[in-house]
């Protein structure tokens, strides 16, 4: 697949490239594994050699033969042996001095299981030399948690040292399209849903379909849904390190939400336990949930949902999480026949977050949110406001566009319209036929 879109990232990055060349440079990025970190990464730098570092589980000596290759063959510099990686981090911040190059340290937080004094290590080498680098350090990582506890906890050594922090997001709508249009031109808008629900743009997703020419709903269900499927140990994959032996919970509670149990009171009667705790780290430390109120809600509001921010995740704990037995033991064809019974349900809430993403994503709004009230008598599906010009649109989201009803979408919308009477307000249905 080729390479798609991050133009503004790589702007980004080639800034700080630029800047390398005169002061030391530290960039943290991180981002959801199967982003395209590396990718992006290896596509960004254009004036520097590149020196690529994997922090793979495996004996640290073994690591620095293999960092101290990459340094020799692309740096044309000797080195010799090392046996600690903090060693070979203070050499090759003394050859930042007279040459300007970008270091790559991909999966960094590993060092955490593999030595954790790196970290301090790399702290006092970066302080005492930085002043006459040239280094263009790159330090990436997918576990959010780990990621931010490195770098954003006042008590660990690195605080305060990075120079600019990227998170990398999923490719946005126009490049998912641009990517479905150019494999498959003739998509219809049930494709692109379905496109977007299993993949949520994230880059290594989009590839596995792409390989495997599905393109269609049923050919995208097919190939995620059937034996030997790359997809079905994925959310296992990508969560359990993040977890640790306490996986069990957090899956639970995010195979809760999955399945519509979204307010903290379902979860805790459904699981008869506590589950804040849980809550407040998959939301704060490790990024996977988001807590929404309700359009006009005061900050301290208890009227909250929460949502999987991953489209992908959502998918997996929905169906596959929710039904690993008939996975394990193979029958499959009795999640495609749950997926098929409950998809316009599913797939629904999916083109809710589809429009409220391009509302957002057209630059035209500064909030964009949904509205409940304490009953769940009145849900509107986007309330997108332009506070600067004084206007908001209103918009109900349906698969069928002949089961918009704009008439019973005002009369939702009565205390919105009181409080906002002097904001000019749009009324709008949209459908599958708007994608």
């Amino acid at each position: 697949m080729k390479f798609y879109d991050r133009k503004r990232e790589i702007e980004i990055l080639q800034e700080i490239e630029e800047l390398s060349s005169e002061y030391a440079q530290m960039t943290m990025m991180v981002g959801r594994r199967r982003i395209g970190k590396t990718t992006l990464l290896k596509n960004a730098f254009v004036k520097t050699p590149v020196l690529y570092f994997f922090v793979g589980r495996k004996n640290e000596v073994l690591l620095c033969e293999e960092f101290v290759n990459e340094v020799e063959i692309k740096l044309h510099e000797t080195l010799g042996q090392f046996t600690s990686f903090s060693q070979l981090f203070k050499v090759i911040m003394q050859l930042s001095k007279r040459l300007n190059f970008t270091l790559i340290i991909d999966e960094f937080q590993e060092f955490r299981n593999l030595n954790p004094s790196v970290f301090s290590d790399m702290q006092n080498i970066w302080d005492s030399i930085k002043e006459e680098s040239k280094i263009n350090l790159v330090l990436c990582g997918s576990i959010y948690s780990m990621m931010k506890q490195i770098f954003e906890n006042a008590k660990e050594p690195l605080y305060g040292r990075v120079t600019s922090r990227i998170h990398l997001k999923p490719f946005d709508m126009s490049t998912l399209k641009e990517i479905l249009h150019d494999y498959h031109p003739r998509y219809t808008s049930e494709d692109l849903l379905a496109f977007y629900m299993i993949t949520g743009g994230v880059a290594k997703y989009i590839e596995q379909l792409v390989v495997r020419k599905a393109f269609t709903k049923d050919k995208i269900l097919k190939t995620v849904l059937s034996e030997g499927s790359y997809f079905l140990e994925e959310g296992r994959d990508v969560l359990i390190e993040e977890f640790g032996r306490d996986y069990t919970n957090y899956f639970s509670v995010l195979s809760l939400i999955a399945s519509s149990k979204t307010s903290r009171g379902d979860i805790e009667s459904t699981l008869n336990m506590p589950v804040g705790g849980y809550l407040d780290k998959l939301e704060n430390e490790y990024n996977l949930i988001r807590r929404t109120r309700p359009f006009m809600a005061k900050e301290g509001s208890r009227n909250n949902k929460y949502k999987i921010e991953d489209n992908f995740l959502r998918f997996w704990f929905r169906f596959v999480y929710k039904y690993r037995s008939a996975v394990e033991i193979g029958n499959l064809d009795y999640v495609r026949e749950i997926v098929e019974r409950d998809y316009e349900t599913f797939s629904g809430n999916v083109l809710e977050k589809y429009f409220r993403v391009c509302l957002a994503e057209s630059k035209e709004y500064s909030d964009v949110q949904g509205y409940w009230d304490r009953k769940g008598e009145n849900e509107i599906d986007i309330v997108a406001v332009n506070d600067f010009e004084k206007r908001m649109l209103i918009g109900e989201v349906k698969r069928n566009e002949a089961r918009i009803n704009l008439h019973i979408l005002e009369n939702k919308a009565v205390a919105i319209a009181r409080q906002y009477g002097d904001y000019q307000i749009e009324y709008r249905g949209f459908s599958l036929k708007d994608m």
